[in-house]
């Protein structure tokens, strides 16, 4: 009997430790606080109106002031040159930095791919602003993450949000074409990251 309980004190210990580890720290912004968003063609809303990409959807579930600093067909080599530049005309206190899908799409050497975010994040947060990298799956039947993004915060010891770019991409009803969401997707992807915002 004393062995019954001290296995069921386990299993209840260990599924309370696994519900914890599913839990993300969330980032802590001023009311006023400027959240800039910055990427490429996923992070500009191509594929619909201004008003229905993710940065202002995001803005809406927040109330706070988002900044769509995306470049469609944009490579991390030339967002890595722009950077600092939209850094220092909006002082953001949050960056949300999805870059990198056509570095993937364009078959370009990974290790640059990484390298760049890696130099961007540095330049984020010698700005003084967070970061919160956002996972931009690789092309392919199976829509993952690529494993870059994971590598990347970890060596940085940021926030990541692994999953919501793979998971809109692997949804037809939730793109405007093969590579873009439509609202619904940015929508999705707003919610998202929003829930990572305090």
């Amino acid at each position: 009997m004393n062995r019954k309980w001290k296995f069921l004190f386990f299993v209840i210990t260990l599924l309370f430790l696994l519900s914890c580890s599913d839990e993300k720290e969330k980032i802590h912004l001023t009311d006023s606080a400027v959240i800039l968003a910055f990427g490429d063609s996923l992070t500009y809303g191509t594929g619909v109106a201004p008003e229905q990409s993710y940065p202002a959807q995001l803005a809406k579930l927040t109330g706070k002031s988002v900044i769509n600093a995306g470049v469609p067909g944009e490579v991390t080599e030339k967002g890595l040159e722009r950077l600092l530049d939209v850094l220092n005309k909006h002082h953001p206190q949050l960056v949300i930095l999805c870059h990198g899908g056509n570095d993937l799409l364009r078959k370009l050497n990974i290790e640059q791919l990484e390298s760049n975010l890696s130099t961007m994040i540095d330049m984020i947060q010698q700005s003084g602003a967070k970061v919160l990298l956002v996972s931009v799956p690789k092309p392919g039947l199976l829509l993952n993450a690529s494993p870059v993004y994971l590598r990347v915060a970890q060596d940085k010891d940021i926030a990541i949000e692994n999953d919501i770019m793979a998971e809109v991409e692997s949804k037809a009803d939730w793109k405007s074409d093969p590579i873009h969401p439509n609202a619904i997707g940015y929508k999705k992807i707003a919610e998202k990251l929003a829930s990572w915002i305090d």
